[in-house]
């Protein structure tokens, strides 16, 4: 876990540094790991662990000349034509051109996008301004060597502090107690959170309007109503209205299972533990002017403090503090 290698490989940077350290023969080292005495050598001789780059040093064309692809980049700066209107323009001057080979041109140099014209695309709505406390919630899937684990993520519109669970299974239970966490994970008031219409947080449309289903009420539901907190639904379909945990749980599976092996959820639980921590007090974001989550969480403090349950500052990550950001 941690390292991340080619497909091919037969050893770990462990074992490549232990070969460069090591004063044994090519052959004891060889029997003594398992691997071809090449390979062994291959290693002995280089300076590094990691993989070496392969592929040719320069990229060029095999089916276009450096003179037809002068013509193709010229055609399209000088036109700035979409990518489909260049093929059948060139086509004629270059007829072994093909729509692929015309586009690993054009991304050769840089040009694959045309500039963005305003008036091109409609004007981007932002996200009404809410106070702090307005969590989007969504649940995705993530498998380790033991299995697949459900993953709960919860992440606040304003301060876009990040909270996550692994659980193994996604139902009604598990989305209460996650909810539960959430909110004593978080030192301020929750005052309204936003889900998909999955099972785990409401009622099938179709039945909520029915006796039993209001007469019971969701357990979902029942844990906003305990807390004050106005739960909302997406519009059926439409997963990009929940669009900042969609975003989220490609951050966290970009971060760790779509990058790293895990032989054990434990190992996914710990790293994704750290990598919360480190997103929530040490990664600067753009959307708020250039502080972490937790600075713009005490700023709030300072300007709102009624807002919040107790002191924020007091979740400074330490040596001796604990920050329940994920479920171990």
């Amino acid at each position: 876990m941690g390292q991340v290698l080619h497909g091919c490989a037969t050893t770990t940077y462990a074992v490549r540094a232990a070969i460069q350290r090591s004063k044994a023969s090519l052959k004891e080292l060889a029997a003594q790991y398992g691997l071809n005495h090449k390979t062994v050598t291959k290693w002995r001789k280089r300076a590094f662990v990691h993989d070496a780059p392969m592929g040719p040093r320069t990229a060029r064309s095999t089916v276009l000349t450096d003179l037809e692809e002068a013509i193709v980049v010229a055609f399209r700066k000088h036109t700035l034509l979409p990518l489909d209107d260049c093929l059948y323009s060139l086509q004629a001057t270059i007829p072994h051109l093909t729509r692929s080979s015309l586009h690993r041109c054009l991304k050769r140099h840089g040009i694959s996008r045309l500039p963005e014209v305003s008036g091109d695309k409609p004007a981007r709505q932002p996200f009404k301004r809410y106070p702090i406390g307005y969590f989007h919630i969504d649940i995705t899937a993530v498998r380790t060597e033991e299995g697949q684990l459900s993953l709960f993520v919860a992440v606040d519109r304003t301060s876009k502090f990040a909270f996550a669970q692994l659980h193994q299974a996604a139902n009604v239970t598990t989305a209460a107690a996650f909810l539960e966490a959430l909110i004593k994970a978080v030192p301020y008031a929750i005052h309204t959170v936003l889900t998909d219409n999955g099972v785990q947080f409401c009622d099938m449309p179709h039945l909520r309007s029915g006796p039993t289903a209001r007469f019971r009420q969701h357990r979902f539901d029942r844990v906003c109503h305990q807390h004050g907190i106005k739960h909302r639904l997406t519009k059926p379909h439409h997963p990009w209205t929940n669009g900042q945990a969609e975003r989220m749980n490609r951050t966290l599976k970009k971060a760790t299972v779509r990058r790293y092996h895990y032989e054990t959820h434990r190992q996914l639980k710990d790293h994704l533990a750290a990598f919360l921590d480190a997103y929530n007090f040490a990664r600067r974001l753009k959307a708020l002017r250039g502080l972490t989550p937790y600075e713009h969480i005490c700023n709030a403090w300072a300007d709102e403090p009624h807002r919040f349950r107790y002191d924020p500052t007091h979740l400074t990550s330490g040596p001796n503090s604990f920050t329940p950001m994920i479920n171990h």
